[in-house]
């Protein structure tokens, strides 16, 4: 039966909950901003997204929620994260709003003051273990600085969310705080059709890769990936995305010549990424167990793979290849290297019984690791959170 939520204030008159989300990625394709206030909203909030404004796509209206978009005159490093948190601190001041949800530790600061000015709650929702990022690595200033942000923070935050229990565990052994664990998993996603390989230009004969993400970034096998299909002329790669290292895979290709055999898509809608990860015959998960954060990630995309119905190949990273060897739905990589990953390639193409096995098996695991079963803790978190902070019911017809 459906779940339907009322809120009620100290009068008799219901009003709708006014939340208010921030993150500094583009809000067009931010998965998990996008799925949790989708939650919110069947349970009767009204949702507002403040981010930046990156591109063509923010003038399409794709987001179904009201938005504020900054224009930035700089957009990375350390001039853009100033500016950002100054233009959202005064943002939220002069906003209506309930409750505030800072997505990832580079909007937490502003949220977290102006909480405290208006004496409204506020959620914390850690992506990731932010300060494990590779990009931090032999930046001690930086990472110094995001460190200090963090620790004023953190200890006197009541609501906090992550995405795996061992980032939840690390954040408990450091502040004394367990986050409450929802996970990145996708929708389920039958309904979708693939992209056939005709309207893709690729030979039926091909085997087709995958690898997405709005973060390809260092040290997530880009590099490798590329080279790889240099080694074995029948396959073709989809790289559906963007990211820091997407303009030197780029000149990769051109170096190698690989034009006619690999595609940039940039950054999808999700329906749409996902009608062509279902005209992949594999996915790429390439992070390299460089830094914490990787060691402990659950990528969107190793989901998206999932729930389009492919196998995955995998570096080691403790997480992906649990889940890899509890429903064998992929292949795991002892390293990332060109070699490696055309290995993986060829015993997949090689082999029709054994692909469409661990096709079958992500099907099978997609059933299980689905966002609508994941979006129900969601449902618990908020609805104890509108209880102890405004009093809400819960009412099941």
């Amino acid at each position: 039966m459906p779940l339907i939520l009322y809120f009620y204030t100290m009068t008799p008159a219901r009003k709708r909950i006014k939340v208010v989300f921030s993150v500094t990625n583009c809000i067009c394709f931010d998965q998990r901003v996008l799925k949790m206030a989708g939650v919110l909203e069947k349970m009767g909030a009204d949702i507002t997204i403040i981010g930046r404004k990156r591109g063509s796509c923010c003038n399409k209206n794709i987001v179904p929620y009201k938005t504020v978009r900054f224009r930035m005159l700089f957009n990375k490093g350390f001039l853009f994260y100033k500016f950002f948190n100054i233009r959202l601190f005064f943002r939220l001041l002069i906003t209506r709003c309930d409750l505030l949800v800072a997505n990832d530790l580079d909007t937490l600061l502003p949220n977290f003051l102006v909480s405290k000015i208006k004496k409204i709650p506020l959620v914390y929702d850690s992506h990731e273990y932010f300060t494990g990022l590779p990009e931090l690595k032999g930046r001690n200033f930086v990472k110094a600085v995001w460190k200090n942000i963090e620790s004023l923070c953190f200890p006197h935050l009541k609501y906090v969310i992550t995405v795996s229990e061992p980032i939840a565990e690390i954040y408990n052994n450091e502040y004394g705080i367990k986050p409450a664990v929802i996970k990145n998993f996708s929708p389920l996603s039958f309904e979708i059709k693939a992209i056939s390989k005709k309207e893709l230009g690729i030979p039926e004969n091909y085997f087709v890769v995958i690898i997405q993400g709005s973060g390809i970034n260092i040290d997530k096998g880009g590099e490798e990936l590329i080279d790889s299909v240099a080694l074995k002329e029948d396959v073709f790669l989809i790289v559906a995305g963007s990211g820091d290292v997407v303009p030197v895979m780029k000149k990769k290709v051109i170096e190698l010549n690989l034009g006619n055999r690999v595609i940039f898509t940039g950054t999808l809608p999700w329906k749409e990424l996902i009608s062509y990860t279902k005209a992949a015959d594999a996915g790429m998960v390439l992070e390299k167990d460089t830094n914490l954060n990787y060691h402990f990630s659950l990528p969107n995309k190793f989901f998206d793979y999932i729930t389009a119905g492919i196998p995955v190949i995998s570096s080691n990273l403790p997480l992906v290849s649990d889940i890899i060897i509890r429903y064998n739905c992929g292949i795991i990589l002892p390293e990332v290297t060109p070699e490696e990953i055309n290995e993986a390639v060829r015993m997949l193409s090689g082999n029709r019984i054994l692909h469409k096995q661990l096709k079958n098996n992500s099907v099978i695991a997609s059933r299980e690791l689905n966002w609508e079963k994941e979006s129900e803790k969601v449902k618990i978190f908020y609805s104890e959170l509108f209880d102890n902070e405004f009093g809400c019911k819960n009412v099941i017809n």
